[in-house]
């Protein structure tokens, strides 16, 4: 009995090395190019260099598995992909933590909290993919960018969301902007957005000032039209309030963050030392980071205050209607990143074209 089963084992054991040893099943995973070492700033195309940035870019053309891997080279675009990947599960998981604590109810109270954390993750997640996975092609640096203004444009509108329902008072209720902030949020959402692209599609490098103009005067009214509630509040309560010293520093995040945004700092003053580490952008996404958390825990204080009040103030048919804005100021935004992408693909085409000649 036991020559037997001795021999069924060894029958096993030669069944399981001819089944690794077969071509087709084993992983060659050595054989998968992996990302090339990067580049300086001539050896790319001037699409994908940065003011001041002479080092660490990673070379056009790649498979797309090369730029995933990237995730764990050292380059140009490394931090910006890190500081907003790490917030993700960050983000999800304090909204996790917020709803077992059994703090979130399931009715029309609390879609907007949902609807901005949605938002949230949806900037954050797009960010990361842009900068992690542009360099693959021009194509793909204006799709993925494209795609980057998009979670802004939604982000911005999931903010407004989660002040107009959360964060306001009496006063600021019977003034004219409550009844304009809401269709004006979402309007200004979508400008943020296709004025964004268009900039992106319009203007070469070196960028002209119109560029950032155009970039930054959308975005700088949508913010001001979605901050406002706070911006009253904290304006006219003593600031000793914990939920006000949280709003004022998403502000002051946010002033900071715009300001690294709009000044290629300080890379101007160092160029090439800042190269994979320090750059402006880099400390722009950190900042926005941290001023997407000091806002989150803000709004959650606001929303175990306000929480049994929200219908009864607004209206349910007020909460779904901005529910269903929401979604419409995706897909608008998307299409209208669609319509710019066909642009892009149009021009590319007509440059190869003229270069084939």
């Amino acid at each position: 009995m036991s020559g037997g089963v001795l021999g069924r084992l060894s029958t096993l054991t030669l069944n399981i090395k001819q089944l690794v040893a077969l071509p087709h099943l084993s992983l060659p995973l050595h054989t998968l190019p992996s990302p090339r070492a990067t580049v300086g700033a001539s050896n790319v195309p001037c699409l994908f260099r940065e003011p001041y940035i002479h080092s660490g870019y990673r070379p056009v053309g790649q498979p797309w598995h090369c730029y995933a891997l990237s995730l764990f080279q050292s380059h140009n675009e490394l931090l910006n992909v890190w500081s907003h990947l790490l917030a993700v599960p960050v983000v999800l998981l304090r909204f996790w933590f917020f709803a077992a604590t059994g703090s979130l109810t399931l009715d029309a109270s609390s879609l907007p909290l949902c609807l901005y954390t949605l938002s949230a993750l949806t900037y954050l997640i797009f960010s990361t993919l842009a900068h992690l996975l542009q360099s693959h092609s021009e194509l793909s640096h204006y799709s993925l960018f494209f795609l980057d203004y998009v979670g802004v444009a939604v982000y911005q509108y999931g903010s407004a969301l989660a002040h107009y329902f959360y964060c306001t008072e009496d006063e600021w209720r019977q003034s004219l902007v409550r009844a304009l902030y809401l269709p004006g949020a979402a309007l200004l959402g979508w400008l943020s957005c296709a004025s964004c692209c268009f900039a992106k599609l319009r203007y070469s490098r070196p960028y002209p000032l119109r560029r950032k103009i155009l970039q930054i005067v959308p975005s700088s009214l949508a913010y001001m039209l979605d901050i406002s509630p706070v911006a009253l509040r904290i304006a006219t309560r003593p600031l000793w309030e914990p939920v006000l010293v949280l709003h004022a520093l998403q502000v002051a995040f946010f002033m900071m963050a715009a300001f690294f945004f709009s000044c290629p700092v300080p890379e101007r003053f160092f160029p090439g030392r800042c190269d994979i580490i320090g750059h402006g952008h880099q400390i722009f996404h950190i900042l926005l980071v941290m001023c997407t958390i000091c806002q989150m825990e803000a709004v959650f204080k606001d929303f175990l205050v306000q929480r049994s009040s929200v219908v009864q103030v607004h209206g349910e048919q007020s909460v779904w209607l901005a529910t269903g804005s929401f979604f419409i100021l995706f897909v608008c935004s998307m299409l209208t990143a669609a319509q710019m992408r066909q642009s892009v693909q149009k021009q590319l085409r007509k440059t190869k074209r003229i270069k084939s000649k």
